[in-house]
């Protein structure tokens, strides 16, 4: 396993693009509507984008989970350019519930994870009781049926890494880390429009959201070498199940 400064040296420099990206971004903080506002929100996520090509892409099956990680970025960067409109809410939501899917399918159920996922559906529940009376029209079913999609992203990304057992990596970590910060995110967002505005929230949503783009980007890090190892290792059990 790569220690933290190997990983630091590796990545650091693709990154650089994306961290100032981010702090024009917020020295900005532009909020009236307009295809500029658009293009510096876009940014951040079009640097992860570059980021996560970089670190090689094909149709092969060994970049599959590259390939997700990639499209669901490109639906969330659509989805951040239409949410800087009020009226395109809607879209932009049905973009980011499109990125999520392609994250879940990316992280897969195993292992499952039963009681993660039984504590944060819970937790859901009760975020969409209380976000109900401050829906209307369309979101009333589109606002739950994606934060169902939005835990189970963070469930699938939490459940890959299994300290006590050490199967764990730096890039299952930072997939963790990105999807509480992405559940953190929307949950403030949703509070923010459809229960109580909530004070700097442009800060404080934006953010988290940055950081939980920047986590899962990060775990299409050595998805390959990832994907190699489980073949090698099932590989091995193949033959000594012959060998049996």
């Amino acid at each position: 396993m790569s220690s933290p400064t190997q990983v630091l040296k590796s990545v650091g420099p693709k990154l650089v693009p994306f961290f100032k990206s981010v702090s024009v971004y917020f020295i900005l903080l532009a909020e009236q509507p307009s295809l500029l506002t658009a293009c510096f929100k876009c940014l951040p996520i079009i640097s992860l984008i570059v980021f996560v090509l970089l670190h090689g892409i094909s149709l092969s099956q060994e970049y599959t989970f590259s390939r997700r990680i990639l499209t669901g970025l490109i639906f969330s960067c659509i989805g951040d350019a239409l949410l800087v409109w009020p009226s395109c809410f809607t879209p932009g939501m049905c973009m980011f519930a499109l990125a999520q899917i392609m994250y879940i399918s990316a992280f897969g159920f195993i292992p499952l994870n039963i009681i993660l996922g039984t504590i944060l559906y819970a937790i859901c529940s009760l975020v969409i009781y209380t976000l109900m009376p401050g829906l209307n029209g369309i979101l009333v079913i589109g606002v739950p049926v994606y934060t169902v999609l939005l835990t189970t992203m963070a469930w699938r990304a939490i459940s890959r890494v299994q300290f006590y057992k050490e199967l764990w990596t730096w890039t299952k970590l930072c997939s963790c880390i990105g999807g509480i910060c992405f559940l953190v995110s929307d949950t403030l967002l949703g509070f923010h429009y459809f229960h109580t505005p909530l004070p700097y929230s442009q800060v404080s949503i934006m953010l988290t959201y940055y950081a939980a783009q920047l986590g899962i980007a990060l775990s299409a890090v050595g998805s390959k070498t990832s994907n190699n190892s489980n073949n090698t290792s099932n590989d091995k059990n193949d033959v000594a199940l012959v060998k049996g």
